[in-house]
């Protein structure tokens, strides 16, 4: 199949096909007579495993570590098990720093009336605080 064809049938655009070669993820494609890209079902199978990684929070760097992992099949799935339990951990943090942050801002927005004089605005004032 051709680049367009690879691009539709795993839903990235055809730059980030070109994207993704260029840094390692996908395979430099076999070029037909004519100069086009030929792909085969291997390389959708590879893209799509990029698009849903990506979709889980893995950075590009990850998903490259874990397709040399996943390249490896004579190996162990410890390592996948390693990443995946990282990433795990890396969402956890941010979603406890995001609950934090959630709380903070309902605390400022539940003390503020809505109208009035803007230098009695505890939103402003909790901003401007040193402390902060």
């Amino acid at each position: 199949m051709q680049i367009g064809q690879l691009a539709k049938r795993s839903g990235v655009a055809i730059d980030t096909v070109r994207y993704y070669e260029r840094h390692g993820l996908l395979p430099k494609p076999v070029r037909q007579p004519s100069g086009y890209r030929h792909y085969d079902e291997q390389d959708l199978v590879r893209l799509r495993f990029i698009k849903r990684a990506k979709a889980l929070g893995f950075t590009l760097n990850e998903i490259q570590e874990l397709l040399s992992l996943s390249d490896h099949r004579a190996g162990d799935v410890a390592g996948i098990k390693a990443a995946a339990m990282e990433k795990l951990a890396d969402v956890e943090h941010r979603l406890e720093e995001l609950t934090r942050i959630r709380d903070g801002l309902r605390s400022l927005v539940d003390a503020c009336p809505g109208h009035g004089d803007p230098s009695q605005c505890p939103i402003l004032g909790a901003l401007a605080k040193e402390d902060a």
